[in-house]
């Protein structure tokens, strides 16, 4: 795993884990391995699995620490924002996308739409970060979460989009020295499922 991506994982880790050192010496690292633009991007796609006051909190030490200004808004609209997360999420899920739609559908219709449109389309498929580094960045917030079924899903997703097997362990790797035995061990758990259903043509 290059650096900068390494960086930007072990980011996504403390931003998950939310402790306030922790997201410091992260943050300062990005700093010095990534571009700004990326640690942007990694933070702002943080707020889809930790929320807004995690996001937030982090989004704002980043502006303490950096002394960059915020950007300006980002344009875009509902139709946009469809199209590209329809693209993105196929591109993740693969033959499963369909199903996906279907299954979160079922729990709510609200949450398919907002999924594709806010997710997948809004977030996701912004510029600034290639889609293999995003999933990565997601499986590392997820491991640490203690989120099995979505890191399921996104360990299979880094692989879709072109992510290899040893980054997706180094990123599990770098969220479990974060979140600790018990949950590094879930992970783990989780990635031989995947690598063995892989294996298996599923």
């Amino acid at each position: 795993m290059r650096d900068d991506v390494r960086a930007l994982v072990a980011l996504s880790a403390t931003i998950a884990q939310q402790d306030p050192e922790l997201l410091e010496t992260a943050l300062a690292e990005a700093g010095q391995r990534a571009t700004a633009e990326q640690v942007e991007e990694t933070l702002l796609q943080s707020y889809l699995f930790v929320g807004y006051p995690a996001a937030l909190q982090a989004i704002g030490r980043w502006r303490e620490m950096s002394s960059r200004p915020a950007p300006g808004p980002t344009a875009g609209n509902w139709a946009e924002w469809a199209a590209r997360g329809a693209e993105v999420c196929s591109q993740v899920y693969g033959g499963q996308y369909e199903r996906l739609r279907e299954n979160v559908r079922a729990l709510h219709p609200d949450m398919e739409q907002w999924m594709v449109v806010e997710g997948y389309g809004k977030v996701l498929g912004r510029p600034g970060l290639p889609l293999p580094t995003r999933e990565l960045c997601i499986v590392a917030l997820l491991a640490v979460q203690r989120a099995p079924q979505q890191l399921y899903s996104h360990l299979r997703g880094a692989l879709q989009v072109g992510a290899s097997g040893e980054d997706v362990e180094e990123a599990l790797a770098v969220a479990g020295a974060v979140s600790g035995a018990e949950r590094a061990a879930l992970a783990s758990r989780v990635w031989l499922t995947v690598r063995a259903r892989n294996a298996g043509g599923e």
